[in-house]
C-alpha cells in the first residue's frame, strides 16, 4: 500500500509517500519513499521546493505562490525527473491530509466526503490561515487522482480531553452554545511528541507531566498529564497564545473594538492583519522567519531586537501558565522548525525556569540533537528535543482507517 500524506501549514506544504506492507505497522517510522517541502517564507511571491528520495536531494524555485499549482508541481516529481519513485500517480492507494480545525464533530481519522469538505469550509473563519490550504490540497488531489480515498486527520482531536473549566471561556452561556470554546491545535504533533518522549525516557506516558512546545511559524504549547491534553495555548482559533511568525497571539480583545471604532477597520481587515501581518513580521517590519529576525538582532536592528525580546517574553509567560495547569513539570519538550533547531530560543526560554531546578546542558543544546535529552544530568526537569513526525502520525491513522474498512470498502 502506498499512502501519500499532505501536511499544509500556514506558509508551507509538507508531503511524503510511505509504502506499508503486511498486517502490522512498524514500531518506528519507516523512511518515506519520497519527501517534499515547499517553503513560501523564504522567497517573496515564490516557493522553494525541496525533494528528497533515497538520500538524494533536489532544491528548486517555484515561480508561483499559488498553492494548487505548487502542489501539482510537487507531485510531478513523484513520476518525473531524478526524484521519480512511481511510474504513475495511480499507484497511490490513499491520501491523508492534516486538517487544522475540525470543530467538535470530528475526533478521529475521517473519510473526506462532500459533507466533510463543507464542514472544513464552514470552519475557515476559525482557521483562516490553514483550512483554505487544506481544501486546496483536497481539491487538487481530487482533480489529479479523482476517486482515490482521501482521509482527514484533525489537529483538534487530541485536545478533546481538555477539562471543561479549561475549555470554556468566561462568556455568557448563550455564546458558549454557539460553539465558542477552546479547541486547541497542532494536536497530531503534540500527541506524537508526547509518546516519543516517553519512549526516549523509557517511562510510561501515564507517569509523566509534560509540556510539549510545537514552535514553528505557527506555535503552541500543550500541558499533557496521564497521556492526555489538559490545557493548550491555542484556543477557539489558531490565533490565541504565543507570539508567532505572522500571528499576534493573545492580545486584549478591546483592541479590536478600538480599531473598529477609531480607524474604521472592518472585521476582515483586522482578522487579516492579526493572522498575516503581526507577530515577528509586524513588530520587526522585516520577516516572519525567526532566522531573519536573529540576523537582524545580531546586526543591531532595534525592531528585530524588540521582536525577539517580545517573542521570548510571551513564550515564557505561556509556559508558566502550562506549568500551573499541570501543578508541576517533569519534562519539557521542544519540537517543530524553531523548537528543534533554534538553540538560542531554547536557552533563553529555559533560563527563566531555573527556579524549578531546570538546567540545560549548553553543549548538547547547541548541537540540537534529534530525539535526545539536552538537559544537564542534575536537572530536576528533563528537556528533550523531539523531531516531530506529523506525517508518520497521520499515516498511522490512515493505516488504521484503511484496515478498519475491510476488503472492498475503501471508497
Amino acid at each position: 500500500m502506498k499512502f501519500l500524506i499532505l501536511n499544509a501549514g500556514s506558509s508551507s506544504q509538507k508531503s511524503c509517500l510511505y509504502e506499508l506492507t503486511g498486517d502490522r505497522l512498524p514500531e518506528t517510522a519507516p523512511e518515506p519513499l519520497w519527501e517534499a517541502f515547499i517553503d513560501w517564507t523564504v522567497l517573496q511571491d515564490q516557493g522553494e521546493l525541496t525533494v528528497r528520495t533515497s538520500g538524494q536531494k533536489q532544491v528548486k524555485t517555484l515561480e508561483t505562490n499559488d498553492r494548487r499549482l505548487g502542489i501539482s508541481k510537487m507531485l510531478e516529481t513523484l513520476i518525473t525527473g531524478e526524484n521519480a519513485v512511481l511510474e504513475s500517480l495511480e499507484e497511490i492507494d490513499l491520501v491523508g491530509h492534516r486538517v487544522v480545525h475540525g470543530g467538535t464533530d470530528y475526533a478521529k481519522a475521517t473519510l473526506i466526503t462532500p459533507k466533510v469538505k463543507q464542514a472544513i469550509a464552514d470552519l475557515i473563519p476559525l482557521a483562516p490561515a490553514h483550512n483554505p490550504a487544506h481544501l486546496e490540497g483536497i481539491e487538487t488531489i481530487g482533480e489529479l487522482l479523482e476517486d482515490i480515498p482521501q482521509i482527514a486527520v484533525f489537529d483538534t482531536a487530541f485536545h478533546r480531553t481538555i477539562p471543561t473549566a479549561s475549555a470554556q471561556y468566561p462568556i455568557p452561556q448563550a455564546w458558549t452554545e454557539l460553539g465558542i470554546r477552546r479547541y486547541g491545535f497542532h494536536g497530531t504533533s503534540h500527541k506524537y511528541c508526547a509518546q516519543k518522549t516517553a519512549d526516549i525516557l523509557g517511562k510510561p506516558l501515564t507517569e509523566l507531566k509534560l509540556i510539549t512546545c510545537h514552535i514553528g511559524n505557527g506555535a503552541s504549547l500543550t500541558a499533557i498529564r496521564n497521556g492526555v491534553s489538559i490545557d493548550t495555548t491555542m484556543g477557539f482559533t489558531p490565533l490565541e497564545g504565543l507570539m508567532m511568525g505572522a500571528r499576534s497571539g493573545s492580545i486584549d480583545p478591546a483592541i479590536v473594538l478600538f480599531l473598529q471604532q477609531t480607524q474604521g477597520l472592518t472585521p476582515a481587515e483586522i482578522n487579516a492583519t492579526l493572522n498575516k501581518k503581526s507577530g515577528l513580521l509586524g513588530v520587526s517590519g522585516r520577516s516572519a522567519d525567526l532566522r531573519t529576525i536573529l540576523q537582524g538582532k545580531a546586526e543591531g536592528d532595534p525592531q528585530a531586537q524588540l521582536a525577539y525580546a517580545m517573542y521570548i517574553h510571551r513564550f515564557r509567560r505561556c509556559l508558566g501558565a502550562m506549568v500551573a495547569s499541570l501543578e508541576g513539570l517533569d519534562t519539557l519538550v521542544f519540537t517543530a522548525g524553531v523548537g528543534e533547531n533554534a538553540a538560542t530560543v531554547r536557552a533563553d526560554v529555559c533560563q527563566a525556569f531555573q527556579f524549578l531546578g531546570l538546567k540545560l546542558d549548553a553543549e548538547l543544546n547547541d548541537r540540537s540533537p534529534r530525539n535526545a535529552v539536552i538537559s544537564h544530568p542534575g536537572s530536576l526537569v528533563k528537556v528533550v528535543i523531539v523531531h516531530t513526525e506529523e506525517d508518520w502520525a497521520i499515516a498511522q491513522d490512515c493505516w488504521h482507517w484503511w484496515h478498519s474498512q475491510g476488503p472492498g470498502k475503501k471508497t
